[in-house]
């Protein structure tokens, strides 16, 4: 009985390994349409979107603005294309932990009110995809298989 206790564990273990980089495409493509979205809208609202910066006191909330819009809608972007994934999840990153600490901060009273904030979802999927990469489903290990194995360019895509 431990013997096939064993064996099931051992197949469904291989399972798993073999699906992580289906795991990591439906990360990278879940934040990237995400901001993808996100960012379209504000930047087709910059002036509310500063205006409700200015109201969070966000220092320079017209540049601010501008900045996190474009950084949602770009970098969005290339998470769904999976390219430069790793590179681009930092400033949406950046972009989260500034939401956390100023339009939700009022909210968070402990850990699990910060647990249970979306942008701490998406900062968690980012630093996913910045640890273990896009996945093989990414322009990433596309260009990566392009490149000479010697290629300091080079990092794993899972």
């Amino acid at each position: 009985m431990m013997n096939l206790l064993i064996s099931l564990a051992t197949r469904a273990l291989a399972l798993a390994k073999r699906l992580d980089s289906v795991a990591l495409l439906i990360a990278r493509l879940t934040v990237g349409v995400l901001f993808v979205s996100t960012g379209w809208g504000k930047v087709h609202n910059l002036a509310k979107i500063t205006e409700y910066f200015g109201e969070l006191h966000i220092p320079a909330p017209a540049f601010n603005a501008v900045l996190a819009s474009w950084t949602e809608l770009l970098c969005g972007g290339l998470l769904v294309l999976g390219l430069a994934s790793r590179l681009a999840s930092i400033p949406l990153m950046v972009t989260m932990v500034v939401a956390i600490l100023t339009a939700k901060l009022d909210e968070i009273h402990g850990l699990p009110d910060l647990f249970g904030a979306v942008e701490w979802t998406y900062l968690v999927l980012l630093f996913v995809i910045v640890v273990f990469g896009p996945g093989k489903a990414s322009l990433d290990a596309l260009v990566r298989s392009r490149l000479p194995r010697e290629s300091p360019w080079l990092l794993s895509t899972r």
